[in-house]
């Protein structure tokens, strides 16, 4: 059961993703509500069946500080698609800085994207300019509903009506 839930906050808005035991824990608790279920699946027990989940939401408001996007090594391998931002392969990836960090470049979203072993050694201490290399997409720091919606990797069409911007729900 690999199935992933996209989780609401009680204003519609997108906090999280769980599992499917996780999920349906919630809604049989009732510290959640089921708002959209898988069509064909379902969950059963020796005697009952349950709907399978696939977008609850909460009862409450949870509050967040702050909903960013973890810098981690594998987020950015997943915002450049596991490939080597210069040649394209997807063989022995490692993080490359942009500008340098002897040359003062920082560790931040901005300044890092994926870079195979042999185009990272051979930009070495350079910027891509400087090394004349291209690269196929400028780096970037992903928001967290983008970063659900184009890199999670388990993308459900049930999920689509939460995972737009308000920006974008206004102009659609």
């Amino acid at each position: 059961m690999g199935r992933k839930v996209l989780v609401l906050n009680q204003d519609y808005s997108a906090l999280s993703i769980c599992s499917v035991p996780k999920a349906f824990l919630l809604v049989y608790l009732s510290k959640a509500e089921l708002v959209a279920e898988a069509e064909a699946l379902a969950l059963r027990t020796i005697d009952k069946e349950y709907p399978m989940p696939t977008v609850i939401r909460l009862h409450r408001y949870v509050h967040l500080p702050y909903k960013g996007v973890m810098l981690t090594r594998q987020n950015v391998f997943k915002r450049d698609g596991h490939h080597c931002q210069y040649c394209g392969t997807t063989d022995d990836l490692t993080l490359d800085h942009v500008m340098p960090k002897s040359r003062g470049g920082k560790t931040n979203w901005d300044n890092l994207l994926t870079a195979c072993k042999r185009c990272n050694s051979r930009k070495g201490d350079f910027t891509p300019e400087e090394a004349n290399m291209k690269m196929r997409h400028k780096p970037f720091k992903p928001s967290f509903i983008v970063f659900l919606r184009e890199f999670s990797g388990v993308l459900d069409d049930s999920w689509m009506p939460f995972l737009t911007t308000k920006r974008e729900r206004i102009y659609d």
